[in-house]
């Protein structure tokens, strides 16, 4: 670096040449790019496990789907390219599967939001003050661990499970036949309804979810979590602000628990939507399952399977399209 210095009564001016220090290298890697690496080893052996096992299987689907499969004498088989036909089969010659479909979509239309609000409901209670919370948590919490795994299978084999959910009626002693998991029926909605003016259609979704109460609680326990996890992250200040400029807690939920808890429900609509589409119970998977079954069902089966993927991808893109025009993303600066 070059300094001009005035040299005195001469008025001429020297330059002196003075080395300034050097930027000193950063040693090392940033801590953002430590924390971006420990993250790729965390989730490297799912990306191993995905292209070394499920890849080839993916694959291997997509091409039965445009196949149809040979089985040789000698052991192996033949694969015989007949493009979109398996497809058409799945929607215009087997009728079941669209039956099927459009009978499991009208399900999951009444029952995700009834799966989300109940969720929030109670989420809300569980994070009140109240003696005992933890163990009211651990208590709708355990539902979602009985219905997996082993637990899950022995259930499946109660007999009295399988009692309960037969489509036959029982004597009530009114002369009409209701059935065995039925807690209220359209009449009693009807009679509670009477004077609101409300539609069918309401009094049947109400019936339909009142009778499907224990189905809903034990699918409810992970968003019950995610929602609490949202509902703590809110700041008390926020609360007592509004208390202290006279908001009533019906204003409250509104204004802020609600806006808040918005990328909750998001979280929550995906997860219950793609937790549907996926369960063993689901009557669209154990469908396509039975198709497999059959003989030479295979790539029937795999066409089937594309295309209720298919389906279930646009549905994740609507819903996720339409929340995520109402969600609030709290700003941190």
């Amino acid at each position: 670096m070059n300094l001009n210095i005035d040299a005195g009564k001469g008025g001429k001016k020297q330059k002196i040449q003075v080395d300034a220090p050097g930027k000193k290298r950063k040693r090392g890697a940033s801590l953002d790019i430590k924390k971006a690496r420990a993250g790729w080893v965390f989730v490297l052996p799912f990306i191993l496990g995905f292209v070394l096992i499920y890849l080839p299987i993916i694959f291997d689907s997509i091409k039965y789907s445009f196949n149809e499969i040979d089985i040789l004498v000698g052991g192996g088989y033949e694969l015989t390219f007949v493009g979109w036909k398996n497809y058409s089969d799945a929607l215009l010659v087997d009728t079941s599967y669209v039956t099927t479909l459009v009978a499991g979509l009208k399900q999951l239309i009444m029952d995700i939001p009834c799966i989300v609000l109940f969720s929030l409901f109670i989420a809300i209670i569980l994070n009140q003050k109240i003696a005992g919370r933890a163990a009211f948590r651990a208590i709708f919490f355990i539902p979602v661990i009985l219905s997996t795994g082993l637990i899950a299978d022995i259930d499946a084999q109660n007999s009295l499970n399988s009692y309960m959910q037969e489509s036959g009626g029982i004597d009530d002693g009114s002369g009409q036949e209701s059935t065995a998991t039925e807690i209220i029926s359209v009449m009693d909605v009807e009679r509670l309804f009477d004077n609101m003016m409300v539609g069918t259609e309401i009094v049947e979704y109400v019936v339909s979810m009142v009778n499907n109460i224990f189905n809903i609680v034990n699918r409810c326990g992970v968003q019950m979590l995610i929602f609490l996890s949202g509902l703590q992250s809110i700041s008390p200040a926020i609360y007592e602000s509004c208390s202290i400029d006279g908001a009533s807690g019906w204003e409250t939920f509104w204004k802020i628990t609600l806006p808040m808890v918005s990328p909750m429900i998001l979280v929550n609509s995906i997860y219950t939507i793609i937790d549907a589409f996926t369960s063993n119970d689901n009557q669209v998977m154990s469908y396509i399952a039975s198709v497999y079954e059959q003989a030479d069902g295979n790539v029937l089966s795999s066409a089937m399977s594309w295309m209720y993927f298919l389906v279930v991808i646009l549905i994740l893109a609507a819903v996720a399209g339409v929340l995520s025009s109402f969600v609030f993303y709290q700003r941190k600066d």
